[in-house]
């Protein structure tokens, strides 16, 4: 037995790793977290630290999670997407912030070096990220273009043997921290312009004439073991490290956004388990007027309301799994990518505002779970595109598939689209009306909302027929029914307010009170 741990010592942690079956390599994982945040350290003490310690980081890496996202022929565990969700839940059941962690390196760096990348630079980043446990990240944003991407000022030159980048980036996860990055930019004219398409480099930040300056990091509300802030880009990057778009570098960035939003529901599933869990643990414990909370009906709808996100979450991990992967080409998935990002999202916050008000005045503390949870999962309402800005692109994709197929009413597209068919029967009463072509950008957006959780609608009646447990399929059905509903009687709503500017005339009541 001492020899046996002593070999298992003296091992590598890739070698530690490589050869465990994919349940034993998540299991270990779990238990590693457990131990790591529940046992030795209290995950809600470390949370409102900023930062998170090295040695914690290091026992985490060296389970190696990133080898998943590595072909096996590099000597990773083969880029399973349904793995690395599965991974993904196991995090954010214990730390919101590690999930979207590995999410980054993951959805951000390795899928795209993975199918974009040349030959001699993966085998390099790949080497790193194995055996010196490394990470990447994404830098696209910049400090005014922010959801207008593609006017991005960063610029390029070309030189014999490199590439000259000069910009700003802010606002990318593991600012600080990360050894690679993936930069975007956009070619420089001889005449000073920059070309319309963009490109994408990697960037090794341990190496010479490629270091980025961090020039301040941001007091973030929120994932605090998560580094953002503004970078300083003037570095130069070897030929070799530029990605190899198959058309152009703007649908490269479309596919690359589309594959990461199918990863939300890996991020937002355990997030949402650990809400349910500990929603009903508290509703169960706690007494209110003599009698447990369980007990109450208003305090059912709740959890019931908690257990359905769960289901939806599930069948939106399924769809994301089944699309998500390198092979596939998805510049053409935007209904489908935007849908699973939004929907996810919503509601990670909806269940972190749900136990709040469950648990009541405990819950508003930093050092909870769900007061954290909060502010933990409202960026992932913002980032890599704003839902409501989503919400709009969906609802106007609806529209173009409308017009094209000439059919106004929403019922009867709906039944024949086939993300849809399923549920537009079940929805059939409520969404037989006449869609108005010419929609402003409010009802845009909620027209968003509605087909978005149409869709999701389908997705569970899909998974329902998986095989998967059929009352909580007929508990997510009946409460997607029942949003889809509250949501078609505000879009009939004709609300056409503005704010008015000079809103301070006329406006104290002071002046009008008879006391």
């Amino acid at each position: 037995m001492q020899e046996t741990e002593a070999n298992s010592v003296s091992q590598s942690p890739l070698q530690q790793t490589s050869g465990k079956s994919h349940e034993t390599f998540i299991n270990d994982f779990k238990n590693t977290l457990k131990t790591l945040f529940r046992e030795e350290n209290d995950i809600n003490q470390l949370s409102v630290n900023r930062g998170i310690a090295p040695e914690t980081l290091k026992r985490i890496m060296d389970c190696n999670p990133m080898s998943l996202s590595i072909p096996k022929e590099y000597g990773g565990r083969g880029g399973s997407v349904r793995e690395m969700m599965e991974l993904l839940s196991a995090a954010s059941y214990e730390s919101m912030a590690m999930s979207l962690t590995l999410g980054i390196n993951n959805a951000l760096f390795l899928q795209p070096l993975t199918k974009y990348g040349a030959e001699e630079t993966k085998k390099a980043v790949y080497k790193r990220f194995l055996e010196e446990q490394n990470m990447g990240g994404l830098m696209i944003t910049e400090p005014d273009y922010g959801t207008d991407a593609l006017n991005m000022q960063t610029a390029y030159t070309e030189k014999a043997d490199h590439y000259h980048l000069k910009g700003t980036k802010h606002w990318a996860g593991l600012t600080g921290q990360a050894n690679f990055w993936l930069l975007t930019g956009r070619k420089k004219t001889e005449k000073g312009d920059l070309m319309r398409d963009l490109d994408f480099f990697v960037c090794d930040n341990d190496a010479p004439d490629q270091k980025i300056v961090v020039e301040e990091y941001f007091e973030n509300l929120g994932l605090y073991q998560i580094p953002y802030g503004r970078n300083i880009l003037d570095v130069k990057i070897p030929k070799m490290n530029r990605l190899i778009p198959e058309t152009t570098g703007v649908k490269m960035m479309i596919d690359l956004l589309h594959r990461s939003r199918m990863h939300f529901p890996g991020m937002g599933l355990g997030f949402i388990k650990r809400m349910l869990d500990e929603g009903i643990a508290h509703c169960q414990q706690r007494l209110a007027g003599g009698k447990s909370l369980f007990t109450y009906d208003q305090v059912q709808q709740h959890l019931a309301k908690l257990q359905a996100n769960f289901t939806i979450c599930s069948a939106l991990c399924m769809k994301g799994s089944e699309h998500a992967s390198i092979k596939n080409d998805l510049t053409g998935m935007g209904i489908e990518a935007n849908i699973i990002k939004t929907v996810t999202t919503d509601l990670m916050q909806e269940s972190a505002q749900t136990v709040v008000t469950l648990q009541g005045a405990i819950a508003y503390r930093l050092n909870n779970i769900a007061g954290r949870g909060i502010v933990d999962t409202r960026p992932f309402i913002i980032f890599e595109g704003s839902n409501d800005v989503l919400y709009a692109q969906i609802s106007e994709a609806l529209i173009k598939l409308m017009k094209s197929s000439k059919v106004n009413n929403l019922y009867q597209f709906l039944k024949e689209y086939s993300l849809t068919e399923r549920a537009a029967v079940y929805l059939k009463e409520l969404l037989s009306f006449e869609v108005d072509m010419q929609i402003s950008q409010r009802k845009s957006v909620e027209l968003g909302r509605v087909m978005s959780r149409v869709v999701s609608l389908d997705l569970v009646m899909r998974l329902g027929e998986t095989g998967f447990r059929s009352e909580l399929i007929e508990n997510a059905n009946s409460m997607l029914k029942q949003e889809v509903s509250s949501l078609i009687s505000f879009l009939a709503h004709d609300q056409k307010s503005c704010v008015i500017t000079d809103y301070e005339i006329d406006s104290n009541w002071c002046n009008f009170s008879l006391t």
